[in-house]
């Protein structure tokens, strides 16, 4: 079984040669950059379908799937340049390790680096993407189409009872035929990429319950897709859950 599936190539999206006097081609500097995803809820390891775990809400839940989507990567230069990569990559919790290879960097000191949550507008175009389309990714056209960015289920406990909750992102819907964006932009400090190296990516899925908003699992627990509230309390929450370790 693949430990990810990447389901757009990666390109890089830029050309960098020069010619000394001779109009020889120098040799470009650059190497593979790794990026390697980790989840966990509040530092601990996270087992599916175990109901363990405790949201700020103090409600017991179980995590029975949860899949995204990320797009968009970026290294961002002291010019307000940077080197971008096409594609995107929907991430399972069912695989037991996730990671992903940006190909032919530079070597060079980055300021920043970040991807999209989600697809913006410009790639979150509904039916484009063969594979996503199998993945049963699609998010209704009745609540502005594209794709979803998030699917997040499992059970909590309701009064001693078990109950469901379907925590889905994509698009929010305002009103008939009315839309908004939902995706954010993560971005993180930037780091001297001078060889092959490994930026170790943690969400604390946890944080999808808590700041700024507790989350109420008795108030929002299922049919969030169509709920403008709802959807845009999920954007907010989602800003905080990515954290970005040593570089290896």
């Amino acid at each position: 079984m693949k430990l990810f599936k990447l389901l757009f190539a990666i390109i890089l999206l830029f050309s960098l040669n020069s010619c000394n006097d001779s109009d020889e081609i120098e040799e470009v500097k650059s190497s593979e950059l790794f990026i390697q995803f980790n989840h966990e809820w509040n530092s601990a390891g996270i087992d599916l379908d175990d109901l363990k775990y405790v949201n700020a809400n103090g409600e017991v839940i179980s995590i029975s799937k949860f899949k995204y989507l990320i797009s968009n990567f970026k290294l961002h230069k002291s010019n307000e340049t940077f080197v971008q990569f096409s594609g995107y990559m929907l991430i399972d919790l069912k695989n037991e390790s996730i990671s992903v290879s940006l190909p032919n960097v530079p070597f060079d000191n980055y300021t920043k680096f970040s991807f999209t949550f989600g697809f913006d507008e410009s790639d979150n175009i509904d039916g484009e993407y063969n594979d996503l389309n199998s993945e049963s990714w699609n998010w209704p056209t009745m609540l502005g189409g594209g794709y979803h960015f998030m699917q997040f289920e499992g059970k909590y406990l309701d009064n001693g009872n078990e109950s469901p909750f379907a925590y889905h992102m994509g698009t929010a819907k305002v009103s008939e035929d009315v839309f908004e964006q939902n995706y954010f932009e993560v971005e993180f400090d930037g780091f001297n990429f001078t060889k092959p190296s490994t930026l170790n990516l943690t969400m604390n899925i946890a944080e999808w319950f808590v700041n700024p908003h507790t989350w109420d699992l008795n108030i929002y627990s299922i049919n969030l897709m169509p709920n403008y509230e709802a959807q845009k309390m999920m954007n907010a929450n989602g800003k905080t859950v990515f954290s970005l370790g040593e570089i290896d």
